[in-house]
């Protein structure tokens, strides 16, 4: 059984908070830290102490989550000194081209992609400390940290651009005239393609319209003449900039696996190159680049020692780290040659656990998997159990049936959950069979051979109320007729796993289940929440009335 616990938290001497999780302790220290970091906003480089009442209160390093209890104190410790922001949240800080060209060859390759740069803390610049020179030898490459906002914020442009935009608002405001100068618009958009593959490379539509919208709120002296409402040119530009600025860093030194992967090259082996790979649905890091001074060679010597690892008991700590250090390979691999998922499996077994999906849930989208979805389902728990008692026809008699169900059992956050999840399928007007397959009394060895029947599908195992502990089951997940996961909890922590599964595994969703898996990503998770189908939409609008 999951249980909400609460913590305390110690920033410093008049810095104390509570963390309130939900879905319970985690079982992995590195999920805490990550929902610490998550919601407070902190740094990566910090440590965890626990107190321990054995020694009076005082506190020591927390190695493990098994010294974490409900309502226990944790201090928070950080480890080093920041010394640089994302300069992708920094841009008017960023040199531009003409300081990188005037610079010298032997001090500065080129400028690299904003999200992926960071200087080392032993670093030093002059004139300011998020000032950088971006050289071969001294950058790292890492995965971005944030997804696309739900609210685009302008980038500080040029001193003499801001100055033009200052004096064409004064304008607009005075008369209505509207600024039409060539530089301006030239530079406006070199710093938003920056800022924008700060978030992703291939920005969508809505996206793009998004950054429309907040550039002319805040300058509206750019509003474009003869469009009704100033905005379709730039949209028009910004999205043929992006393509002008993908190709400006495929053409340069600099490694960008997201953009490699689409160089249309035609070969004898393949005359009519097909297959445009990109983020679907609002993956960050849809194709990190290796880690600094690693190469596929080394990082495959990294996986097999991972297998000899996974062998050992109470090893988690090392099977973490180097999960961590083989992301960005585990996922070349998983865009570029999309292998079936028995294949993955062999290769890359120490992912098919709960923890380790969730970490790598994180480690593309940069939210917490579990503690994300949990919070938004109880959230709208209440709404949706209204919006379900409302529901007529042949979706309602089977949602209230199962309502009915849940009214004569004891008041289980686990069990209310599960049956939301049901009525969710049945109110979306998809079939819960497709989903999700119940057997009562049946062993796990007794269907396998079933699996192969399907592609995509939570397998419930009950107990009958007969047995000393019914109120377990087991829940396994099957993909494309393998056993990914087994032994879950329940069937809610087994359809955000499959997420997990899919984000891992980079699958599309069931075309007959769409819609619920839309409500997963878009409403429980948040992810790409910026536009909806038209059934989800209904929903969403409902729920927050």
């Amino acid at each position: 059984m999951c249980t909400p616990a609460k913590l305390r938290l110690v920033f410093g001497e008049n810095d104390v908070r509570k963390l309130v999780l939900p879905s319970g302790i985690p079982s992995t220290l590195q999920e805490l830290k990550s929902i610490i970091q998550e919601t407070f906003s902190i740094p990566e480089c910090f440590t965890l102490m626990y107190e321990d009442m054995e020694f009076g209160g005082q506190f020591f390093n927390l190695d493990s989550v098994d010294d974490v209890q409900d309502k226990c104190t944790l201090k928070v410790v950080q480890t080093e000194p920041i010394t640089l922001n994302m300069v992708a949240m920094n841009r008017s800080t960023l040199p531009t081209e003409s300081d990188a060209r005037s610079c010298s060859s032997q001090d500065t390759v080129g400028l690299t992609p904003v999200s992926d740069t960071y200087l080392s803390s032993d670093s030093t610049s002059s004139g300011s400390q998020d000032t950088v020179l971006l050289s071969s030898s001294e950058t790292t490459t890492s995965c971005r940290s944030q997804g696309w906002p739900t609210k685009f914020i302008v980038p500080t442009f040029s001193f003499d651009t801001e100055l033009l935009l200052s004096d064409g608002n004064k304008a607009y405001q005075k008369d209505g005239t509207l600024l039409n100068n060539h530089r301006v618009t030239s530079s406006v958009l070199e710093t938003l393609a920056e800022t924008i593959f700060c978030y992703t490379a291939y920005p969508t539509g809505v996206q793009i319209m998004n950054v429309v919208e907040m550039l002319i709120e805040k300058y509206p002296c750019l509003k474009e003449p003869g469009s009704f409402n100033g905005q379709y040119g730039w949209q028009q530009r910004i999205k043929y900039k992006m393509g002008n600025y993908r190709a400006k860093l495929r053409g340069s030194q600099l490694s960008c696996p997201e953009l490699e992967v689409n160089q249309k090259r035609k070969t004898n082996e393949n005359p009519t190159p097909k297959g445009f790979k990109r983020p679907r649905k609002a993956e960050v890091n849809y194709l990190a680049p290796f880690p600094f001074g690693e190469t596929g060679e080394s990082l495959e010597k990294e996986r097999l020692d991972l297998l000899n690892e996974i062998r050992k008991k109470n090893n988690k700590n090392i099977i973490g780290e180097k999960m961590e250090k083989t992301f960005s390979y585990r996922r070349t691999e998983v865009v570029k040659d999309c292998p079936a998922v028995k294949d993955f499996m062999e290769r890359w077994p120490a992912l098919f656990c709960e923890s380790e999906i969730k970490n790598e849930f994180r480690r593309i989208t940069t939210i917490s998997l579990e503690r994300t979805f949990l919070e938004k389902l109880d959230f709208y728990t209440p709404k949706l159990l209204a919006l379900f008692e409302m529901k007529g026809g042949v979706a309602g008699i089977r949602i209230r049936h199962l309502l009915d169900s849940l009214s004569q059992q004891e008041d289980r956050l686990e069990d209310r959950r599960d049956v939301v999840i049901r009525c969710l399928l049945s109110f979306l007007g998809e079939s819960a069979e497709e989903l999700i397959e119940d057997h009562q009394d049946v062993s796990r060895d007794m269907i396998k051979d079933t699996f192969a029947s399907h592609v995509m599908k939570i397998i419930v195992l009950s107990r009958s109320v007969e047995e000393e502990d019914a109120s377990r089951s087991d829940v396994i997940i099957v993909i494309e007729g393998t056993e990914v996961l087994l032994g879950c909890k329940n069937l809610t922590n087994a359809c955000l796993s499959l997420m997990g599964c899919i984000y891992s595994l980079n699958l599309s969703y069931p075309p007959k289940l769409r819609n619920t898996f839309e409500v997963f990503q878009k409403i429980f998770l948040g992810l790409d929440a910026l536009k909806f189908s038209p059934k989800v939409n209904s929903l969403h609008r409902k729920l927050l009335m």
